[in-house]
Formats: C-alpha cells, structure tokens, sequence
C-alpha cells in the first residue's frame, strides 16, 4: 500500500472514490457486482477492508486487466455478464459503455425482427410475463366503483 492517499482513483474509464474500501469501490463501475468484486480482490490478494484511495499503481493496472479478460485469470464463466454474446458465442464480460451500446443493439436487434420481447419494448409494456391488470398503469387501475352511503 502506498503512504499518499488518492481521492479518486480512474480503474476503467471510471473515477472510483477513494474514501471506500476496495470491495465497495469497484461496484462503481457498471458491470461490476459485489460477488465479482471480492473474487477480483481474492485473485489479487487485496485487503476487502483496505481504502481504495491507498491501493499501488500496480494493484490498479492488475484489476483493469482481469475486468478485460476474466477468464485468462480464473474467474468463472457463470460470473461473467454476457455469456454466449449473440456475434461472436464466447463467453465475455463487459463494463460501462460496452454494456451499454450492447444493450441497446439487442433491443434494437429485437424491435427490427419483431419478435415478442421487441414489440413489448417498443409499447411500452412489461417484457416477461407480469399481468398488466392493476400494475404499469399510467392513470387508476380497473375496479368496481363503491356506491356511497
């Protein structure tokens, strides 16, 4: 651990706050759980408890080359976010604005073939199955009227 305290420290195109521990610190970046976050510091050795903000340069440089290759570096394929991704069918985890734009071309993907899920998106309805009676309603929900008196 280095003696100078940093107050933001950039892992992945991320500003990640220094004042949190490290396990905390790296659920900042989107794409990153607090499961893959503890295994990423038990692969590396790293306090959970240890302020970010007092982590080596080193340490950091490591943590960015796990979140680019996870499996090269013996994290399972099951904790990775996109597994069997529909172009290439390798098992990859992607961060930030990679999971955003991937995001967005599977629903868009979905809308252009017009599939169930696709056209559900497009209206504005919910996708997997829940009822629609009383819920996702924009204005009161259905129901008898009560007489007054």
């Amino acid at each position: 651990m280095e003696d100078e305290f940093k107050h933001l420290v950039r892992i992945s195109r991320k500003d990640v706050t220094g004042e949190k521990t490290i396990e905390h610190a790296l659920t900042e970046i989107k794409g990153v759980g607090i499961s893959l976050s503890k295994t990423i510091c038990r692969i590396l050795d790293l306090d959970l408890d240890a302020k970010i903000g007092y982590i080596a340069d080193e340490d950091v440089l490591r943590i960015e080359e796990i979140l680019e290759n996870p499996l090269d570096h013996g994290i399972p394929s099951w904790m990775l976010n996109r597994r069997e991704d529909y172009e290439t069918g390798d098992d990859i985890h992607l961060i930030e604005s990679d999971l955003d734009m991937t995001l967005r071309d599977d629903l868009n993907r979905m809308k252009k073939t017009r599939s169930y899920k696709g056209r559900r998106h497009e209206v504005g309805l919910p996708v997997r199955g829940q009822r629609t009676k009383s819920t996702f309603r924009k204005s009161s929900t259905v129901g008898v009227k009560r007489s007054r008196g």
